[in-house]
């Protein structure tokens, strides 16, 4: 699932070098934290967040084929 997000970020970021995800596994829920360059920050939320939340979107149907729920932090 870790490499999943890094693999959307990567695609999406003009430095994909900087793009760094923290995992953090709490029973059935899975945190993942992904940091990105701060002038590629836009280009992850997206006008009104929109990309954000079709990143969180198909995060979450990969968790659900484990079974797991997922959060994203985009810090």
């Amino acid at each position: 699932m870790k490499q999943t997000l890094i693999d959307i970020a990567k695609s999406l970021v003009e430095f994909p070098d900087e793009v760094v995800v923290n995992e953090k596994i709490s029973g059935d829920v899975v945190v993942l934290e992904l940091s990105v360059a701060q002038s590629d920050m836009g280009k992850v939320i997206g006008r009104q967040g929109k990309v954000a939340k079709a990143i969180r979107t198909v995060m979450r149907a990969v968790a659900n084929l484990e079974d797991k729920r997922v959060i994203i932090d985009i810090i």
